[in-house]
C-alpha cells in the first residue's frame, strides 16, 4: 500500500479523468480539481485561446506552474490534462506529491468519446485517429513511468463504472496520508 496525500489522475484525452475524478472525490469526501478547468478559471481564457495566443509551450508553462501550486495541497483528487506528463518537472511532482492513477484508454474509445468535441487544440486535424495514435506512442511510456495504478477503460465501461472499479481497487493500493506525517 502506498501512502500519499493526494490522488492524481493521468491519461489521454477522452479517458474520463474529469468525470471519474469527480465521482471518486465525492465518494472519498475530498475536493476535486480539474487542472485544465482551473487554468481556464484563473486566466479567464479557454484552453484553445491560450494555445492560439501562446502556443502549446505557453500553455504547458501555465500548466506546470498551476500543478506545482495545487500539488502542495493535501487531500485532493486532481485530474491532469493529457499532456501534463510531457514535462519532466510535472512527472516529478506527480510522483512525489500523490498516488497516481493512469486511466488508460485505447484510441477506439477516445474516438468514440471525443467524436463531437471540437474544442481540443490537438485534435484540430484532418485525421484524428492518426493524431491520437501518435500521442499514445509518445505519452504512454510517460504515463507508465509515473503511474502507481493503471486502470484500463473500454467502450463497455462508462465513467461511472470506471470510478466504481477504481474505488474498489484503491484500498489495497493507496491510503491517504499527509506528506509530512510518519507512515
Amino acid at each position: 500500500m502506498i501512502p500519499a496525500s493526494n490522488l492524481f489522475l493521468i491519461g489521454p484525452m477522452g479517458a474520463g479523468k474529469s468525470t471519474v475524478g469527480r465521482h471518486v472525490a465525492e465518494r472519498l469526501g475530498l475536493p476535486f480539481v480539474d487542472l485544465d478547468h482551473e487554468i481556464e478559471l484563473r486566466t479567464g481564457a479557454s484552453i484553445p485561446l491560450i494555445f492560439e495566443l501562446e502556443g502549446e509551450a505557453g500553455f504547458r508553462e501555465r500548466e506546470h506552474a498551476l500543478l506545482a501550486e495545487l500539488a502542495l495541497r493535501e487531500g485532493i483528487v486532481l485530474a491532469t490534462g493529457g499532456g501534463a506528463i510531457l514535462d519532466v518537472r510535472n512527472r516529478q511532482i506527480l510522483r512525489e506529491r500523490g498516488f497516481v492513477v493512469w486511466l488508460d484508454s485505447d484510441v477506439e474509445v477516445q474516438l468514440e468519446r471525443l467524436a463531437r468535441d471540437r474544442q481540443r487544440p490537438l485534435l484540430r486535424t484532418a485525421d484524428r485517429r492518426e493524431r491520437l495514435e501518435s500521442l499514445a506512442l509518445e505519452r504512454n511510456p510517460l504515463y507508465a513511468e509515473v503511474a502507481d495504478l493503471r486502470l484500463r477503460s473500454s467502450a463497455q465501461r462508462n465513467c461511472t463504472q470506471a470510478a466504481h472499479d477504481l474505488l474498489a481497487g484503491l484500498p489495497a493500493a493507496w491510503c491517504i496520508h499527509p506528506v509530512g506525517a510518519a507512515p
